[in-house]
């Protein structure tokens, strides 16, 4: 595996897996609403300019991503393909992403479906569930010690 900065080159690719990924395991849980909201967001690229993205690659085939935006401050977008689920890719992307941020803490707004990954990952709720736009999150902190606790 091999984990890189997503280029313009790979940008479609990157918002296609996780267009795919939501739609399989974030989506069932969200109102019209929130779908609407969550499509409108990865589309902009506007928006999209101001996230510092990397992508897994296993065999030069984008396995997953993670997102941040704030100087690494906060994770907007953290999908791995299905197929990919479960062999240590996020783990990977996690601790990449970690290893490089300089900041003393992390956020993050969990869809529930992530919210155990998170946890596993050391991630603390911060506060009950919540719903803005249609979009169900969890606002979830990780203490960036510079050392990662979790495999791989």
């Amino acid at each position: 595996m091999t984990i890189t900065k997503i280029t313009l080159q790979t940008y479609d690719e990157a918002i296609t897996l996780v267009k795919r990924v939501f739609m399989k395991f974030e989506a069932p849980e969200y109102p019209e609403e929130g779908i609407k909201t969550f499509m409108d967001f990865v589309d902009n690229k506007a928006e999209a300019s101001q996230l510092e993205m990397y992508g897994a690659f296993v065999d030069n085939t984008l396995a997953g991503i993670i997102a941040t935006r704030m100087s690494g401050k906060h994770i907007s977008l953290f999908f791995v393909d299905e197929k990919y689920q479960g062999r240590g890719i996020g783990s990977a992307l996690m601790k990449y992403m970690i290893n490089r941020n300089e900041n003393e803490y992390i956020t993050v707004n969990s869809s529930p479906y992530a919210v155990e990954i998170y946890k596993n990952l050391g991630f603390k709720a911060m506060d009950k569930e919540k719903i803005t736009d249609g979009i169900r999150y969890t606002p979830m902190k990780y203490r960036n010690t510079g050392m990662t606790d979790f495999n791989n």
